[in-house]
């Protein structure tokens, strides 16, 4: 069977509205500046028809893009059979700028609800979403940092859906090592800037999904200083235009070639050419005030896109599980394993086969732990937005820990997924492995979330060398309790309780290795840090998951109690209560084992000599 144009993706919404009422209670910011126009039925209703709208519009695509890709024709990008079409409807169904403001035609629905829309959005067609998601980023961060007439010429058009844009920091010989730009800009006398240079994949980087795209460029001023603090951000369209603000010709900006990937086929990645002609021109971000304050300026729409990444992985891992959970239930195969030796007995369905439970309800556990920790992020987002000029210590808190939990959802969220995806193949078995089902493009797909945005070891070196010391370690110091109090509620909890501790175990090995890091930036053991921040970074993560999926457990247990017999809630909050119960027994106990690792202090990788890595 194919499944070209077929619609493979599902979304869970009884999990969803678990995670927003029942454990996180999102009711509580709702109805109240600045979301007074929401309330729980108009999400509700709001994500049930975001689910339908994706699987039947951008579903489908999702395998036409892969199997055609994005095309390079004559210098102009052409996206797959039915983007197009399937863009404008997105566009004209508001899903993309459910939680924009409204002063540019958004919802302004809060950012637990835009991030489920994200999730569902990447769960049906990564590739596709990338088109949209990175055209809100660009004209969130002008009208954000823009000067009023940057706003007023640029934002409606992008929000509209009319431009698209693209954020272009990385080049050849720099790589991650942004301040190793070389790309130029130089002052003309009417006050734009001459920009050159090539900047490399670049995500959506052509198309012709819009009338025109509003490249974001990092470049050098003339005189500048040397590395990330002489790097300005510059505004640079595609195609010029006009003082009416209507589209011109070319503004010499050009698509060197599309990179060939391994997956996400249907999304452009370019290497971009900059004023190979002399006349390409951009302006900077917020005007002349604002030179040399590029990278300020481009991280706050690079922490949106770190959080946005962790919803794609989201998105495609649970679709994976989804597509493996059906599978299960669908193939027969073998007998039951209390029959094994009778030749005679009936085929079953594989989700009968205990280690097909265990793989389904390790990816069922991983899935929902990832989303528990996107909604506790977003849900901290909406309360700093809930609280602004009422509770300034409350804001201080829910922002610390946003600011925390970035990199654990980008490279958590971004590394388990593509190890989703490979265990939903497997759940597949060889079937999985061929293109007649969806589980072998959701791996391919899942690998780049790990790469993008900042890899994972600098999402980690963020977390060790940024991150944990921020607010004088504060910020740190009040998750670790949040997680103590939880421990100390729980830890006698009939059904919970020893799963608990495992998690208090956790906790405390957290703290110790937190305090092993300081000590080591203290004592000048520099090197020893970046050997043990991804680690470091997993722990982190897998502690926060498993709090979140026993806090799940223990709400799951107390709500079973009040449903009848043949309630299907009942299997619901069964299904809860063992995730919680799987990922304390199976995950939490690596806490801390993983810090014992990293007491150890072993440089065995900077003692081996280069070439002993090999002889050849």
């Amino acid at each position: 069977m194919s499944h070209a144009a077929q619609n493979w993706y599902r979304s869970d919404l009884r999990e969803i509205n678990f995670l927003l009422w029942e454990q996180f209670h999102l009711e509580e910011v709702l109805g109240a500046a600045p979301y007074e126009n929401w309330d729980v039925d108009s999400v509700r209703s709001s994500l049930a028809e975001c689910s339908k709208f994706m699987a039947e519009t951008i579903g489908p695509l999702n395998s036409v893009g892969d199997v055609e890709g994005a095309k390079l024709v004559d210098g102009q990008v052409i996206t797959p059979t039915g983007f197009k079409e399937a863009f404008k409807k997105v566009v004209d169904s508001g899903w993309r700028m459910i939680g924009m403001d409204e002063e540019w035609g958004g919802a302004g629905a809060p950012r637990t609800i835009q991030g489920l829309v994200n999730e569902m959005m990447n769960g049906a067609n990564t590739s596709f979403t990338i088109y949209a998601g990175l055209a809100l980023g660009v004209g969130e961060l002008i009208s954000t940092l823009g000067s009023e007439e940057q706003r007023q010429f640029y934002c409606q058009k992008i929000f509209d859906g009319k431009w698209a844009g693209t954020m272009c920091l990385t080049e050849p010989q720099a790589g991650s090592d942004v301040g190793a730009s070389r790309s130029r800009a130089v002052k003309q006398d009417d006050g734009t800037y001459k920009i050159t240079g090539t900047k490399i994949f670049i995500s959506a980087g052509d198309h012709d999904l819009t009338e025109n795209i509003i490249h974001l460029v990092l470049a050098r001023v003339d005189g500048a200083p040397a590395g990330t603090k002489g790097l300005t951000l510059f505004i640079v369209p595609k195609l010029k235009i006009a003082a009416d603000g209507t589209t011109g010709g070319s503004n010499d900006v050009s698509v060197g070639r599309l990179e060939h990937k391994m997956g996400i086929n249907g999304s452009a990645t370019a290497v971009l050419n900059f004023g190979e002609n002399d006349g390409c021109v951009g302006v900077p971000v917020g005007g002349e005030a604002k030179l040399h304050q590029g990278m300020s300026q481009m991280f706050r729409m690079m922490n949106s896109a770190r959080i946005s990444t962790g919803l794609q992985a989201l998105g495609v891992a649970s679709s994976a599980y989804l597509a493996a959970l059906q599978y299960a239930r669908d193939r027969k195969q073998g007998s039951n394993i209390h029959q094994w030796k009778d030749p005679s007995a009936p085929r079953v369905p594989i989700i009968e086969h205990p280690d097909v439970r265990r793989m389904l309800l390790d990816m069922k556990s991983r899935v929902e732990g990832i989303r528990a920790l996107a909604v506790k992020l977003t849900m901290h987002q909406d309360r700093v937005y809930a609280l602004k000029g009422k509770d300034d210590d409350g804001v201080a808190y829910h922002q610390g820990q946003v600011d925390l939990l970035v990199p654990l959802i980008k490279a958590y969220g971004s590394d388990q997924a593509f190890r989703i995806c490979e265990t939903a193949i497997q759940v597949h078995g060889g079937v999985g492995y061929t293109k007649d089902f969806p589980v072998e493009q959701y791996c391919r797909d899942a690998k780049i979330f790990s790469i993008y945005e900042g890899t994972n070891h600098i999402q980690a070196m963020d977390l060790v060398g940024r991150k944990l010391g921020q607010a004088g370690g504060g910020n740190t110091r009040a998750f670790l309790g949040d997680v103590a109090k939880f421990v100390a509620a729980h830890s006698a909890h009939p059904v919970l309780g020893a799963e608990v501790k495992l998690l208090g175990e956790a906790q405390e090995a957290l703290m110790g290795t937190t305090m092993k890091l300081m000590q080591w930036f203290g004592a000048g053991k520099i090197e020893l840090v970046p050997l043990a921040a991804n680690r470091f970074l997993e722990m982190m993560a897998e502690t926060c998951v498993g709090w979140l999926l026993l806090e799940g457990a223990a709400v799951a247990q107390e709500k079973k109690a009040t449903v009848a017999e043949g309630h299907p809630d009942r299997d619901f909050y069964a299904g809860k209560i063992a995730a919680g119960l799987y990922y304390a027994r199976n995950v939490l106990p690596s806490v801390a084992l993983k810090a014992q690792l990293i007491a150890k202090e072993d440089t065995t990788p900077m003692d081996i000599p280069d070439a002993g890595f090999a002889s050849v």
